[in-house]
């Protein structure tokens, strides 16, 4: 840990200047103004231009003239914002899928998992807003680590009249989604989680207090129509979250719960895990490859003192993150003012590139990210039904012999002692189970005591001959629906059917036959009939190329006749 500077060792405990007296302070104002020029005057500097200064200063240079913007074209290059790549997903596939992603989700793993009450334990309903949601990078760390400066720097709004508010103090109180839009707007907390179209409809559950910290900013920046960012205020050790006013543990959970990369941002001037920072990070059990720790602001300390400080994050951390392979940290100075002398420019140059390849990443993995997600909440509704299931079945089969006994007594015993009846271990036995997938076992006291056993229906009764069963209709989803999804994800690439043709004269004129390039949708037809099948390609390719050389054989008669 950094030593303590002189100036904030006058107010430590062991320091006669703890309560500085009206004497005391007086002696120090007195003292300043004896010590001050008196030569010369103050200067403006607006233009930087003024009377001139006292002897023996001088003008910053960075008040003369600023200095200027730190070239970005490279960002837009990781990030593909300025020229189409290779491959990616046909906007038509894109939508296709998040609409039969829809669909799967409502018709065979919705219904089971309000029949069984899933979202009691702590897994809410997944909207159509979050299902058709962009990617969502969440920003967290202690007050005045850049955070806000970073989104304005990767969105490019630096130096702009559309940007977020930054400052040394702490200036982010609110929860922000910096987002797409046609104009420069901002949006109220409330109007946000009316909003079903979105995906913050469920956040009206954490109170009014809560939205009127919430805020929507749209922006027409190119970035943005790939992926959200969310900027969280910074965590303030010595603040109580009840003076917050809301949940904001509860509130950080549900973000990192659809978030697909969570970046900690951290100062290597002031490293300070507190409790609060402690909780957060408990709360991260599970989506520890998520998260990236960012070391900002690397520039304003020396290399030698960097590695100090790279090495006392994971000293502190180590303990919050239990996994053998802890997150990626990235060192570099997130914001569009020109690195500091002396700094290691190619270094911190290389891990920006390296962070925005993550971001890149989630970006084009967004439709296999969501089907996975969908995929492994489907797996969690089976094992749920599973289990509410063989509860409803214990308790039919102990009922009738319970003629000298309180149903409730029986129902009680079941729920506080579930391995007396082996309702886990028969769970194991079911087909795809694993023991990795059970949840907290010890949750279903809680979930029997609020949803009584006998509230429930039997799998069996909710099937039809019309309709079928709903446990098979989820079976089908998570073995054959999502993953043909995944496989049926289309990807455009350029085919190049035929090489370039020399001119060819023709009846005084001449003609010329471009190389001939098809888009075509992986797998699908194109749209002249096509497919992009290699077999296919190829022996269109030697038809177009017979046709060619036909043509420049009637040319060639024509020109000699």
């Amino acid at each position: 840990m950094a030593p303590t500077p002189p100036s904030a060792q006058l107010f430590t405990s062991k320091s006669p200047w703890r309560q500085p007296s009206w004497v005391q302070l007086c002696v120090v104002l007195l003292l300043c103004a004896a010590l001050r020029p008196v030569s010369g005057s103050q200067f403006s500097h607006s233009d930087g231009q003024g009377e001139s200064l006292p002897d023996g200063y001088t003008v910053p240079p960075h008040l003369l003239k600023p200095a200027e913007a730190r070239n970005r074209s490279y960002i837009d290059e990781v990030l593909k914002l300025t020229s189409e790549p290779n491959k990616k997903v046909n906007k038509a596939t894109l939508k296709r899928t998040l609409y039969q992603l829809k669909d799967i989700y409502h018709k065979n793993i919705q219904p089971l998992e309000e029949e069984y009450k899933f979202s009691s334990l702590g897994h809410p309903v997944i909207t159509d807003g979050e299902i058709m949601a962009k990617p969502m990078v969440l920003l967290l760390g202690p007050w005045s680590t850049g955070k806000s400066t970073m989104i304005n720097y990767l969105v490019g709004a630096s130096e702009s009249t559309k940007q977020l508010h930054t400052g040394a103090e702490p200036t982010t109180s609110d929860f922000t989604v910096v987002m797409e839009g046609d104009s420069v707007r901002s949006i109220e907390g409330i109007v946000l989680a009316a909003d079903t179209s979105r995906p913050f409809a469920a956040l009206e559950k954490f109170g009014q207090n809560f939205l009127e910290k919430f805020t929507g900013l749209e922006l027409p920046l190119r970035l943005l129509e790939k992926v959200t960012l969310v900027d969280t205020p910074g965590i303030i050790e010595n603040r109580k979250q009840q003076e917050r006013g809301y949940p904001f543990n509860d509130v950080i959970q549900w973000f990192m719960d659809r978030s697909d990369l969570i970046l900690c941002v951290f100062d290597p001037t002031k490293l300070d895990v507190g409790a609060e920072l402690e909780t957060l990070f408990h709360k991260m059990k599970g989506r520890e490859h998520l998260i990236r720790l960012v070391l900002n602001k690397s520039d304003s300390i020396a290399m030698q003192e960097l590695m100090r400080v790279y090495g006392a994050l994971f000293w502190n951390l180590a303990p919050l993150i239990n996994v053998t392979e802890p997150p990626r940290v990235y060192t570099g100075s997130f914001w569009s003012r020109p690195y500091k002398e002396d700094a290691s420019v190619k270094l911190f140059m290389q891990e920006e590139i390296s962070l925005l390849q993550d971001i890149n990443d989630i970006i084009e993995n967004r439709l296999h990210n969501k089907v996975a997600n969908i995929r492994q909440h489907a797996i969690k509704v089976r094992i749920h039904t599973l289990i509410v299931d063989k509860y409803i079945e214990v308790f039919n089969i102990h009922k009738p012999s319970s003629y000298f006994k309180k149903q409730k007594d029986i129902m009680s015993d079941i729920i506080d002692n579930p391995d007396k009846y082996n309702i886990f271990r028969d769970i194991l036995q079911e087909k795809n189970v694993s023991k990795y997938d059970l949840p907290d076992l010890s949750s279903y006291k809680e979930f029997f005591r609020l949803h009584p056993i006998e509230g429930f229906s039997p799998m069996s009764t909710l099937c039809s001959v019309f309709t079928g069963c709903p446990i098979e209709k989820l079976d089908h989803a998570i073995s054959n629906d999502l993953p043909n999804l995944l496989t049926g994800i289309k990807y455009e690439r350029k085919v190049v059917v035929s090489d370039p043709v020399e001119e060819v004269s023709r009846g005084g004129g001449s003609v010329k036959h471009a190389p001939l390039t098809l888009t075509c949708p992986s797998g699908t037809v194109a749209t002249d009939g096509k497919t992009c099948e290699p077999e296919k390609v190829n022996k269109y390719r030697k038809s177009y190329q017979a046709k060619v050389l036909a043509e420049n054989s009637a040319a060639e008669k024509a020109k000699n006749n």
